[in-house]
């Protein structure tokens, strides 16, 4: 109960940045075109919606049912959850599993072998030790690294879709969806509009945004992309990427941080080393059709630096842009000229990533 007083004024700090930056991303519709807005808590984050026509309410709610329910599934700090379960039958038996989290251990495992596992689901025996955000972040002793760092391992989770199992290979491995579940619960959110009736609506959930059908004036969607100098009470936006549809999901250094012996950590930790990744860049931004591939993709990205991680984002046909510590700014020749930079401080570097 201690906890949750100490974190309760921090949420409600970020719930105001987060109406305040809203404004930014979403374009208004005239007076005339009903809309719903609502606000709720999960996922570890705030979850905003605007939806328009006059099924917004119901399809609002019907998001907002979906996404509890996918996060009950599969957060790992969730007693009895699909992840929570999974994790404790580490080592010895194969878990049932619902139909939405194999699908998700599906994808996270995709984009963990085509990303050489700069993207790994396995990721929590370390994750946890840095415990970034919680009450107890703090540099990890090496050696403890060290020992747990063989535990993070993509090829020893094991899933069988046939009958719905899954299962890892060896005691003290655990899943961690951090890095995919956001962009998950955008796809659970969209899908819920379309089956509602809605006319069209977007929704953020942390780092990620979807969007779902056509505006009345039938122009693209604004979306900001926070600049990742900008602090949490500050929060700014550096630029604007115009979508008719799709998500977009942002790995930033800015996100979890903190700051030991006078040295900041920030929380895209490198899989096959376990500390955070220093490779020269400070945010990612992937923009795809799937809203759990641009999570994850922004996460694979950043690790994998810029050159790499395009060579990813073409295997799954998405746009990327890259910003790096000196303010330059890259971006994927299929981006278009949907990305406009509205900070001078940035610079779009004219040769594009290909």
């Amino acid at each position: 109960m201690e906890k949750n007083k100490k974190i309760i004024p921090a949420l409600s700090a970020l719930l105001t940045v987060i109406l305040v930056c809203l404004v930014s991303i979403w374009v208004r519709y005239g007076q005339r075109v009903k809309s719903y807005e609502c606000t709720n808590y999960a996922m570890g984050t705030y979850v905003q919606q605007t939806v328009y026509g006059k099924n917004a309410q119901a399809a609002a709610t019907a998001a907002a049912k979906k996404i509890g329910e996918l996060d009950n599934l599969i957060s790992w700090r969730i007693t009895d959850s699909d992840i929570y379960k999974l994790n404790q039958a580490s080592g010895s038996d194969w878990v049932k599993l619902d139909a939405r989290t194999i699908t998700l251990l599906q994808k996270s495992l995709d984009v963990a072998q085509k990303s050489g596992g700069a993207f790994d689901p396995t990721i929590l025996p370390i994750t946890s030790m840095w415990d970034f955000g919680g009450s107890n972040q703090h540099v990890p002793a090496k050696t403890d690294i060290s020992r747990y760092l063989k535990y993070v391992n993509f090829n020893d989770l094991r899933v069988n879709t046939e009958d719905s199992t899954a299962s890892l290979k060896l005691h003290y491995m655990a899943v961690d969806f951090g890095a995919i579940g956001k962009g998950a619960a955008c796809d659970e959110a969209v899908a819920a509009y379309r089956q509602a009736g809605a006319d069209c609506g977007i929704v953020a959930v942390g780092g990620s945004v979807g969007v779902f059908g056509t505006k009345a004036d039938k122009s693209a969607w604004h979306i900001a992309v926070r600049d990742p100098r900008s602090t949490e009470t500050q929060s700014a936006s550096m630029g604007t990427i115009d979508l008719a549809s799709g998500f977009v999901s942002t790995s930033g250094t800015y996100e979890k941080t903190f700051t030991e012996n006078g040295v900041a950590y920030h929380h895209l930790l490198n899989p096959k080393t376990g500390y955070p990744e220093n490779n020269g860049l400070i945010s990612v931004t992937v923009v795809c059709d799937n809203g759990a591939l641009s999570d994850a993709l922004s996460t694979a990205c950043f690790v994998l630096g810029k050159e790499k991680g395009t060579a990813l984002l073409k295997e799954y046909n998405a746009a990327g842009i890259f910003i790096s510590t000196e303010n330059k700014v890259f971006v994927t020749d299929n981006i278009g000229n949907s990305f406009k930079i509205a900070n001078k401080q940035y610079n779009l570097i004219d040769n594009r990533v290909k």
